[in-house]
């Protein structure tokens, strides 16, 4: 619990920082590489080229401070950084590392606003953050028998597949046969790959788009096109251009607070994009185990062509006994299944009592949850999948 000598300089100078986060966080990571550059491997530097991440370090500290006192909103947000954390391997000492350069950079870009005083108290609430985040990642590792900052193991590329018109498949198996570690569906795994052009190993998470209980692991990888605020995919290229079946691949462990919920509610899959390959996994698990359990699933996507995994999602639809599908697609020529444009649940009958996961481009997820939430939804019952840093905390 925050001191009571801390509490009101931080709620006095909350808007001040959140005004300047971006700032303070870029001058961190650029602080903070130059001492320590071996940590570039831990980060995405596409994110750290777009600032994406400096605003989403930013934007966890303030809204710890905002609401550490409200479990029920933290709670969430700080489960969604322990799974993040404990798929890269972070350790406890690389918090003494963060906390070390960050109250550096706030020091160093504010000046003498930050008195000693002012400058204690943020780091008050920083040690606060980072010990329940420890904690919440030590039983995580527990529950993985797997230890903080140990070494990778290294997975066979069995087989590739070319799976639409921007995305492939990759199958990894453990190369010593041995058994996997049991995922749910939902979860995602960490895959490391050196870039020699960089100098650097980048590690990016890849939802798991098969169904658990199997002697493979299954990912399906969207090329990551060039954009006005961000470089190529590095690690998305090389997966698509160089991998091929017999290389070898790092992985830690699968992680993710995104997950099928294990009862007999009825269950909306509602997607678009990439974001499909998680709900694959979902759909794929319930096809095998519960068939009778109601599911809807939704999904909308440029074209046709850019539909991962089609053949399985419409073959599990077949399969159950209680499914519902619909597809949108912008360019929908003559599909047959297809609605033209882009999704809209305002026709779609939703299941009243039921659980809704959604993962898709950060926008989509906004509108589709908006409008869940409009018709009646239950908060709780809304689950959601972010890839990259989480930017989707305002909507707590």
């Amino acid at each position: 619990m925050l001191s009571t000598t801390a509490r009101p300089l931080i709620e006095a100078t909350v808007p001040v920082l959140l005004a300047n986060g971006e700032a303070i966080t870029r001058h961190f990571y650029a602080r903070m590489f130059g001492h320590h550059p071996e940590l570039k491997n831990l980060f995405n530097m596409g994110n750290q080229a777009s600032g994406n991440q400096a605003q989403a370090l930013a934007g966890a500290v303030y809204a710890f401070a905002k609401h550490m006192d409200k479990p029920e909103i933290i709670g969430p947000v700080l489960d969604r950084i322990a799974h993040k954390h404990v798929s890269l391997g972070i350790t406890p000492a690389q918090y003494t590392i963060v906390g070390r350069h960050l109250m550096a950079s706030l020091g160093e870009v504010l000046g003498a606003a930050i008195t000693p005083e002012i400058a204690a108290a943020w780091d008050e609430v920083y040690w606060l953050m980072a010990t329940e985040l420890v904690a919440r990642e030590a039983r995580l590792y527990q529950e993985r028998d797997w230890q903080a900052g140990q070494s990778w193991p290294v997975m066979d590329v069995a087989h590739k597949e070319v799976t639409s018109a921007d995305t492939v498949a990759l199958t990894l198996k453990p190369r010593d046969g041995a058994a996997l570690p049991d995922f749910v569906p939902g979860q995602y795994l960490s895959v490391a790959l050196p870039i020699p052009e960089a100098g650097l190993t980048q590690v990016r998470q890849y939802s798991l788009s098969d169904a658990p209980g199997k002697d493979a692991w299954r990912i399906t990888v969207k090329r990551v096109a060039e954009g006005d605020a961000a470089p190529a995919g590095a690690v998305s290229s090389r997966i698509h251009g160089d991998i091929e079946v017999g290389d070898q691949i790092r992985v830690g462990p699968p992680a993710g607070d995104f997950r099928l919920q294990g009862d007999t509610r009825p269950v909306a899959l509602i997607s678009a994009g990439v974001g499909i390959t998680p709900m694959v996994s979902m759909l794929r698990h319930l096809t095998a185990t519960q068939p009778a359990r109601p599911v809807l699933f939704a999904y909308a996507t440029a074209a046709a062509d850019r539909y991962p995994h089609r053949d399985e999602v419409e073959a599990c639809v077949e399969a159950l006994k209680d499914a519902r599908y619909h597809l949108w697609l912008e360019e929908a020529g003559a599909d047959p299944q297809a609605l033209p444009g882009r999704m809209s649940l305002d026709a779609v009958e939703l299941p009243t009592d039921g659980d809704f996961y959604l993962c898709g481009p950060l926008p989509f997820m906004q509108e589709q949850r908006r409008k869940l939430l409009d018709q009646g939804v239950s908060r709780d019952r809304i689950h959601y999948e972010v890839f990259g840093p989480d930017l989707f905390a305002e909507l707590q």
